[in-house]
């Protein structure tokens, strides 16, 4: 009998036990230097290769990353019952083990925050009670230098995609209106994995990011895997100084499949916690999102229906997470007739 700490005992338990073949960390991981002329280039090959790159060289100063993490442990480490009156997530707030509305579960507790800071829930001023200044001061630090990088990125990125104007993705992040928001991943160390015999214990189940990009940093315990192109699951070698970059849906379709939205999954470490801090850059929920014009080769088909980011982020929350939700947005290939050949 395996009896767990906390997060207490789940009653999908079985859920996050999953039978995963060892594998060790990953060394193909694509290394971006945004200080590098030729960065574009990198970048473009990365998105098209993997759907995700390592960022070294970003700007973001250690001190904005050290105690943004420090303020989220002091969080997550009070009694339950203080940081339940952050919750339940609405899905802003403190949330427990459940991710989402559809019977996902994961052993993780985690914070969602709206990144204006003109808009702050309740539950998130429960959040910054204890030291409110201290820690909402360094998530808005946090969250102003990430935004600032990952401008920065997006426009490379149009650069390295040879198309203009450079601002066309970034300024959908830029907007009032956009729909951005940030995580804090919290996965408390399970010692008693070891007694699950080669098994696992699912921190965060597969999935991909339904927004443009993914910005992620993470302490120094592994855990993170990306799923390869043939299927395989790799383990991303962790590094609490740099940034990963993931390619969202959003992103795969206005690049028309060129860039692919990366699956990806956290496992449960058996000794020490992994805490990880994500912003998640989408655009307004009125924006029409397609593949962009200036990218498509004359007669290039596009390979997806229309949609705003209303619909597929409405679309995304009924859907469990491993499933593939842009599948529904997918043009069918009409079959080739004979004549065609």
């Amino acid at each position: 009998m395996v009896v767990l700490s906390q997060p207490a005992a789940l009653d999908h338990l079985s859920d996050l036990i999953k039978a995963c073949k060892p594998t060790s960390l990953f060394t193909g991981i694509p290394v971006v230097d945004l200080s590098d002329p030729e960065a574009k280039h990198h970048i473009v090959k990365a998105c098209e290769d993997y759907g995700l790159f390592k960022l070294v060289n970003h700007g973001v100063p250690l001190d904005f990353m050290t105690t943004l993490e420090a303020q989220a442990l002091k969080f997550f480490n009070l009694p339950q019952s203080e940081k339940e009156k952050a919750g339940p997530a609405d899905p802003f707030g403190y949330g427990s083990k459940r991710i989402g509305p559809n019977g996902d579960v994961g052993w993780i507790e985690y914070i969602l925050l709206n990144t204006n800071p003109d808009i702050i829930s309740p539950k998130s001023l429960s959040i910054f009670k204890e030291n409110p200044e201290i820690f909402r001061d360094a998530v808005l630090d946090f969250i102003c230098a990430v935004k600032k990088m990952t401008f920065e990125v997006l426009e490379l990125m149009v650069d390295g995609l040879g198309i203009e104007p450079r601002n066309v993705l970034s300024n959908l992040l830029r907007e009032d209106k956009s729909d951005c928001c940030f995580r804090l991943n919290y996965y408390p160390p399970c010692p008693e994995l070891q007694a699950l015999s080669g098994r696992n214990l699912i921190g965060f189940g597969e999935h991909t990011d339904p927004q443009i990009i993914s910005v992620l940093r993470s302490n120094n315990t592994s855990g993170l895997q990306i799923s390869l192109k043939d299927g395989t699951w790799v383990s991303v070698p962790p590094d609490q100084n740099s940034f990963f970059i993931n390619v969202g849906d959003c992103l795969q379709v206005m690049s028309n499949g060129r860039f692919k939205s990366v699956k990806h999954r956290v496992l449960a470490d058996t000794t020490s916690s992994r805490i990880s801090m994500i912003f998640f850059g989408g655009p307004p929920l009125s924006e029409k999102i397609a593949p962009l014009p200036s990218l498509m080769a004359e007669g290039e088909e596009s390979l997806y229906k229309e949609f705003t980011w209303c619909e597929y982020k409405k679309s995304a929350y009924k859907s469990r997470l491993a499933d593939y939700r842009l599948g529904l947005f997918e043009k069918s290939v009409p079959m080739m007739s004979n004549s065609q050949f």
